[in-house]
């Protein structure tokens, strides 16, 4: 009882119940935060996680221009409903190059974290062009202007020097073929064995079907690349972590 005739007096005290709020505020923080200082990577590296190549980062842009995140997460729980329905728990290593993660935690729409390979080209095309022809109950708007709108890649080098610097690891070799290998990512006509050596298992395809290079071909190139970096059927997890 006197604990609790102890504890009325910083109820009643604003001044004290602020105080001593923050004293367990900060010291429940530095037990949280202090350990970090002291781990030399708070991410498990994974086998296969890469960079995305130079066509996957410029449609990862124009996923987030157009606010594909407020509608689609990128982040599978490891709970049962959600690995039935989308495959395998997300790895913190697989947005380790991600600059903003797309995690999210709305879906309007299904999770897209292991949407690459689920579907064909043609079928992206169809549906971001016309949604409801593939989905009928959809509500997504249709983005048929991406078909339209041709991306020349003229700043694609700066892109990857700027992801560069806020810590991806491109090499000065990735950066100076990141023209090349912007263009011939979608030309299945192309030497692709120079993309392939720096991006293993990048998708090379003429996405759209259209004879120049749009924001359509860049944008398929990002999904198809989603949650195909890490084969699972070997990927063993770090009980450690």
């Amino acid at each position: 009882m006197g604990f609790l005739d102890k504890h009325a007096v910083l109820e009643r005290s604003p001044t004290l119940l602020l105080t001593f709020s923050l004293l367990v505020v900060t010291i429940g923080g530095i037990v949280e935060i202090a350990p970090l200082f002291w781990l030399e990577n708070t991410i498990e590296e994974v086998e296969g996680v890469r960079p995305y190549s130079p066509l996957e980062l410029a449609g990862r842009d124009i996923y987030v221009r157009e606010g594909c995140y407020n509608c689609h997460s990128q982040m599978i729980r490891p709970m049962r409903d959600e690995v039935e329905r989308y495959g395998h728990y997300s790895l913190a290593a697989e947005s380790m190059y991600d600059h903003p993660f797309q995690w999210g935690s709305k879906r309007t729409g299904p999770d897209l974290a292991r949407v690459g390979g689920r579907y064909s080209d043609a079928w992206h095309v169809d549906h971001m062009s016309d949604p409801q022809s593939v989905v009928p109950e959809s509500i997504m708007p249709k983005y048929a202007f991406l078909s339209q709108t041709r991306i020349d890649g003229e700043h694609i080098e700066d892109l990857l020097k700027t992801h560069r610097f806020v810590g991806v690891p491109y090499s000065d070799a990735q950066i100076e073929a990141a023209y090349s290998d912007f263009r011939v990512q979608a030309d299945p006509d192309g030497d692709t064995d120079g993309l392939l050596e720096r991006y293993p298992g990048a998708a090379i395809a003429n996405f759209d079907g259209q004879p120049e290079l749009t924001e359509m071909d860049a944008m398929i190139a990002y999904l198809q690349v989603l949650g195909t970096m890490v084969d699972f059927s070997t990927f063993t997890p770090d009980a450690s972590r």
